[in-house]
């Protein structure tokens, strides 16, 4: 392999003087596909964030070993390489003119990485100013040209766009393009596929294959996506509390894993509870039914015409399903797809047109009438950081629903049901002391979600919406918020309509299936019928990519 391009020696992180990282040795040779894989807390973010000192407050020691970017062509030409620098001690001056041009970043959600007050062509064309010495036309020439090689439509138009005038694909192309606008010799990509559906997470890995085949580049990925792994790295090392406890060549680690730790992370796929699929009996109620479900949003006319009347976008057209009781229908498809209105149609958040019964009622859209069925239709949202107010308690926050719908209780009793609840989602006093005095920042996601289950189930509903309830979770913790939502399935009778388009969730959760693009139900039926023998090639894809 040669001298590697970055040698990583006993590399320590603290903060406040609290250990993170222990002393981990790793190194990445010139071309090479390095991932560092573990759970949220495994120390891997941060250590791809202090190999620029951009980890805050963060003391670090050690050696991080650069060889430089152009090492490889000055050997090739005859020239001498550039003299190998350690990242960690240079001055900030030099550190400065190395970030962006010889080692690019990825970060993992590119709304907020990017400038909400720029437009992405500007972002991409800095870049290319600062490093390149461009002229501004020339580096806004040079921006739309990385938009188009990253495979955006438009690449003229979009450069003008503003980040949340894009798609989470887009967004996440124009961030690609950006941190390769002066081809560096390594990447460092933080969970670059995370937000992305299936089929997008295999356009992102293959361009970004594509672009690190074409300029010889070395890429560390950060993720928890074995998947990911699978298809993309050479090698892998394994992270856990802050230690690196296995490393080496993707097929032989997956193959044979050495480490209890690694071994974990490979059973952790969903998998599905062999009581959840039973069928339904047969004169099981119906939860929810829609007939002719169409959802659209007013939008305006280019020109003179949007002066005197508006256009119309359908997101939803003509969706039709049922829901018996113990079932749940799984909705998949990419963003954009519609999935997400038809959630908060049947959710009554939306006006819609067609038939949608929900427990035996119609959504009216008036407070008064729909409180008794916002009773029956609970929510769980993909992200539990942003759905639960930082501002209220656990207490507060589970019992919202009772002073809602059950106001003349008295609040021992209030409490007694919040502490049941809470149990019955697998948290207690015992493992959490002060638990209903804390706050959602004091849990990790895992424990956030399950907090989120326990608000939706205190009301006791007939429904719940799953939008996306473990995507921002690791393979672990996801495993176990899909084995206990199956848990309260069984014991409950509840019905969920599961909005996800990750294909291994379904799996694990759905006994029906409905496909979603554009708008459209391209196909429906059994899990077995939909994902086993798919009929459309939309469907094919999904899963292939999957």
């Amino acid at each position: 392999m040669g001298a590697p391009l970055l040698d990583v020696q006993n590399l320590r992180i603290s903060f406040a003087g609290k250990s993170v990282v222990h002393g981990i040795d790793f190194s990445i040779a010139p071309g090479e596909k390095l991932a560092l894989v573990g759970e949220s807390g495994s120390g891997k973010t941060v250590t791809a964030l202090s190999l620029l000192r951009l980890a805050q407050n963060a003391a670090v020691s050690g050696k991080a070993v650069f060889a430089g970017v152009d090492a490889a062509e000055r050997t090739a030409s005859g020239a001498p390489p550039k003299a190998p620098v350690d990242l960690l001690s240079l001055p900030e001056s030099s550190l400065r003119g190395i970030r962006g041009r010889d080692i690019a970043m990825i970060f993992q959600e590119p709304m907020t990485a990017l400038n909400p007050l720029y437009s992405v062509g500007d972002q991409i064309a800095e870049v290319l100013e600062l490093h390149k010495s461009l002229s501004r036309a020339e580096a806004m020439q040079g921006a739309i040209q990385l938009l188009a090689d990253t495979g955006i439509p438009e690449p003229a138009r979009r450069a003008m766009a503003f980040p949340h005038q894009l798609s989470g694909g887009q967004r996440q192309r124009a961030m690609i393009a950006m941190a390769l606008a002066c081809q560096p010799g390594l990447l460092l990509a933080d969970e670059p596929t995370t937000a992305l559906d299936v089929t997008l997470r295999g356009q992102i890995l293959d361009l970004l294959g594509d672009l690190q085949q074409r300029n010889g580049m070395a890429v560390l990925l950060i993720t928890h996506d074995l998947n990911l792994v699978r298809r993309f790295a050479d090698r892998v090392a394994v992270m856990e509390n802050g230690r690196i406890v296995e490393q080496g060549v993707v097929a032989e680690v997956f193959a044979r894993p050495q480490h209890p730790y690694t071994r974990k992370l490979i059973d952790s796929k969903p998998r599905r509870d062999g009581l959840a699929a039973a069928s339904a009996a047969a004169d099981a109620a119906i939860t929810m039914k829609a007939q002719g479900l169409r959802v659209s949003y007013p939008v305006p006319l280019p020109g003179i015409r949007g002066w005197f009347r508006r256009g119309e976008f359908v997101a939803v057209k003509e969706a039709s399903f049922q829901i018996p009781a113990g079932r749940t229908l799984g909705v998949i498809g990419e963003s954009g797809s519609g999935k997400s209105t038809l959630a908060l149609a049947s959710l009554g958040l939306l006006p819609f047109s067609g038939q949608l019964q929900a427990a035996g009622q119609v959504w009216g859209r008036e407070a008064a009438r729909d409180k008794t069925m916002r009773r029956a239709v609970q929510v769980v949202f993909q992200d539990p950081f942003s759905s639960l107010s930082p501002r209220m308690s656990v207490e507060a926050i589970v019992e919202e629903g009772l002073r809602v719908h059950e106001p003349d209780l008295a609040p021992s009793v209030r409490r007694e049901r919040a502490i049941q609840a809470l149990a019955d989602v697998g948290m207690t006093e015992a493992q959490f002391p002060g638990l209903l005095q804390r706050y959602p920042h004091e849990f990790s996601g895992g424990q956030r979600q399950r907090l989120a289950i326990a608000r939706a189930l205190i009301i006791n509903p007939s429904l719940l919406v799953l939008d996306e309830p473990t995507s921002a979770l690791d393979v672990t913790i996801q495993k176990q918020v899909l084995g206990l939502l199956q848990k309260l399935q069984r014991e409950r009778s509840l019905s969920y309509l599961l909005i996800t388009h990750d294909v291994d969730v379904i799996r694990a959760m759905a006994h029906e299936v409905m496909v979603m693009k554009d708008g459209d139900v391209l196909e429906s039926g059994s899990l077995s019928e939909v994902l086993d023998s798919p009929r459309h090639p939309y469907t094919r894809v999904l899963v292939t990519a999957a």
